[in-house]
């Protein structure tokens, strides 16, 4: 399921129409520098090994792996402190809210059943299917 729970402020107000990426802008900003690094020494990371780069890959490490992050494609990175209420988001573009921030698990779970929100494509889901989601997408079980 394209879905994911993002820890947002209460007064959070995601920018219209625009998909902002839920990870990290500078742990993603900085793989890219490392691996850039590498292929400009001729390497390339594969699985987690380096390898030499063949003929047959670009010379561009943009051409091979895209451009480097930028930072306002990503959410903002709030103090933990501030990260007080839950907001679902559907993964399947960069990202983009289908709920509205709530103050609980328990409410984002009652909101996305009572508002028939999108589970994928046209499916929805129960509140205990949602709360069972949520618990497992932010605590990795239910």
């Amino acid at each position: 399921m394209g879905r994911e729970v993002r820890k947002v402020p209460p007064t959070w107000e995601h920018p219209e129409n625009k998909p902002l990426r839920g990870r990290s802008f500078e742990e993603d900003a900085e793989k890219w520098d490392i691996q850039k690094i590498a292929w400009d020494c001729g390497l390339y990371l594969s699985n987690g090994e380096l390898k030499r780069r063949d003929s047959s890959m670009p010379d561009s490490f943009d051409d091979w792996d895209g451009k480097r992050p930028e930072k306002e494609d990503y959410m903002p990175n709030w103090p933990e402190s501030e990260r007080t209420h839950y907001q679902m988001y559907e993964t399947t573009t960069l990202g983009t809210p289908i709920s509205p921030p709530m103050p609980t698990i328990d409410s984002l779970a009652h909101w996305l059943a009572d508002n028939n929100a999108s589970a994928a494509a046209d499916f929805t889901c129960t509140y205990e299917e949602w709360l069972r989601f949520i618990c497992l997408n932010l605590y990795g079980r239910a």
